[in-house]
């Protein structure tokens, strides 16, 4: 199991210029970091491989081209 990282951590190795705790925390009560994180005490830990989903983007399906109907002949 990988080592998991508390949120300066991650935000420090994933952002060149890493936003603030505060928003960190907001984000993680928000549910826009997967895989969710886990609480240790008073602490959120992630794992290293985490990312922030943008939740206007949140609807990763694949779009599908309309089906028409066969037509009649």
């Amino acid at each position: 199991m990988a080592k998991l990282l508390n949120l300066l951590e991650w935000a420090n190795e994933t952002y060149s210029k890493p936003p603030s705790l505060s928003t960190l925390r907001r984000w993680v009560r928000e549910g826009r970091t997967y895989p969710c994180p886990q609480l240790h005490g008073k602490e959120y830990k992630l794992e290293p491989g985490s990312v922030y989903v943008d939740p206007r983007k949140s609807k990763m399906v694949r779009k599908t081209e309309s089906i028409r109907p066969p037509r009649e002949g």
